[in-house]
């Protein structure tokens, strides 16, 4: 690991204007727990001149909601907060129970949510200083080789899947993320919008510019009537990478669907909508049969590489039993 430069932030501003004093072959980083920092350092992928500390930035850390405006969470609000926050559990259930399965205990402790959204590819070869070093944008060698944890969908330019779980939850409540740059300017953009597929070539997966910081995270207020339910599915029930998790909420009248919003995590570069499966769900009652069409039709148009064909069956099965589980909640 190379030396650099520790900075303690004391306001927004003051590490806005320090991201922006960096360039490409000398980036200057932010970190609040600096769970995916420090691996992409050791293991050679990231080599920082500067690291900015946005722990001491005093206000990014709270949870506010309000019946008109939503859900407001600020960027350095840890995972293991979030997922007991009594507002959040209340309301957005399927948020709290994706904090609440990221990772082990000792991580969601420290780890941030902006800082989880904004983490990089868990893929081994994006980990790999060799493969950078050889190349690293070779995504033929990927496709054809150990592959069985990678993208079932939208896999034509990169395999990789987006590494974040409270994202797939995040974006079936249709958030939003606001950016904090220069001059005291700041924009919202949704966060299906701000997530890119992962890519080596750059040094983030995400539209953030180089000058700004990701301050808050917004979701609208849930409709009367909504449910929700996610479901991560591992190989094992201890700590490990997701094969797929699914989050689903539903906007019930009595026993009808009148929204739905299915979002597919870890099976593509960003988390997907399964938009053929909502549609069929939208104005029916929900019952084992509806639940097995939706889930067929999410998997449909899926184009597995040689060794995850595996993940299509099980991410329907997901996808069946998290619909019923959400119209059951």
């Amino acid at each position: 690991m190379q030396s650099f430069e520790w900075v303690d932030a004391e306001s927004v501003e003051q590490a806005v204007s320090l991201l922006g004093e960096g360039s490409e072959r000398a980036p200057v980083v932010a970190k609040a727990g600096g769970m995916d920092l420090l691996d992409l350092m050791k293991n050679g992928v990231v080599a920082p001149r500067r690291v900015v500390n946005l722990k001491t930035i005093k206000g990014l850390d709270g949870v506010r909601f309000e019946a008109r405006q939503g859900l407001e969470l600020g960027a350095l609000v840890t995972l293991a907060r979030l997922s007991r926050e009594s507002e959040v559990r209340r309301r957005f259930v399927a948020l709290a129970d994706a904090a609440e399965h990221a990772a082990t205990p000792q991580v969601r402790n420290a780890a941030t949510l902006g800082g989880n959204l904004l983490q990089r590819p868990r893929c081994w070869y994006f980990r790999y200083d060799h493969f950078h070093q050889a190349g690293g944008d070779d995504v033929e060698r990927v496709r054809a080789g150990q592959n069985q944890y990678h993208a079932i969908f939208d896999n034509q330019r990169t395999v990789m899947v987006h590494a974040s779980t409270p994202a797939t939850a995040l974006v079936a409540y249709g958030a939003s993320v606001e950016l904090s740059g220069p001059g005291g300017k700041s924009r919202v953009v949704p966060l299906s919008d701000f997530l890119l597929p992962p890519d080596m070539k750059r040094q983030g997966d995400t539209v953030i510019a180089p000058n700004e910081l990701l301050t808050r995270v917004l979701i609208p207020a849930p409709a009367a009537g909504t449910k929700a339910a996610y479901h991560k599915q591992g190989e094992r029930e201890s700590y490990d990478w997701p094969i797929c998790d699914v989050a689903v909420v539903l906007q019930m009248d009595g026993q009808v669907i009148r929204r739905a919003a299915i979002a597919m995590g870890w099976v593509a570069p960003t988390p997907r909508r399964a938009t053929e499966a909502e549609k069929l769900l939208v104005g029916k009652k929900l019952d084992e049969e509806l639940a097995r069409q939706a889930a067929r039709a999410a998997v449909s148009g899926a184009t597995p590489l040689s060794k995850n064909a595996y993940k299509v069956p099980v991410l329907e099965a997901v996808v069946r039993r998290t619909v019923l589980a959400a119209a059951a909640a």
